[in-house]
């Protein structure tokens, strides 16, 4: 599991290998991941928006922007969490993600952005 904590709030990230598949003439490697987001801060927040760097060995980086979360963009009081389930395509085994969170502060209004730590992806069969 990868974890780090931006500003109070903590989040957690878990990966699995979810098998191949032929798309387009070329193999892809299909990776899920789990994240939990924790607020361990004073102040209720709200995620808004996402960031994501997508890494592969087989090509070049990859930028991914947008609102929210799997459509949603929680709320979370203190001392609660969201967890929600994602995942992407790879033309090689072994690649990376990371990333960050815009969120708003309910208390003073404030935006931030809450840092994903790097999260690695590889197949099984790809590591020794």
């Amino acid at each position: 599991m990868f974890t780090q904590i931006t500003k109070g709030i903590k989040v957690s990230v878990k990966t699995t290998f979810e098998g191949t598949f032929f798309k387009n003439y070329k193999m892809h490697y299909a990776f899920g991941y789990t994240i939990t987001i924790e607020n361990q801060s004073r102040d209720a927040v709200q995620l808004v928006a996402r960031h994501w760097d997508i890494f592969d060995a087989l090509k070049e980086m990859e930028t991914v922007d947008g609102e929210g979360v799997v459509g949603k963009k929680p709320v979370l009081k203190p001392g609660k969490s969201h967890t929600y389930s994602s995942g992407c395509l790879l033309a090689s085994p072994i690649g990376a993600m990371r990333g960050y969170y815009h969120m708003v502060n309910f208390s003073n209004t404030e935006e931030f952005e809450v840092d994903i730590p790097t999260f690695k992806f590889s197949a099984p069969f790809a590591i020794n």
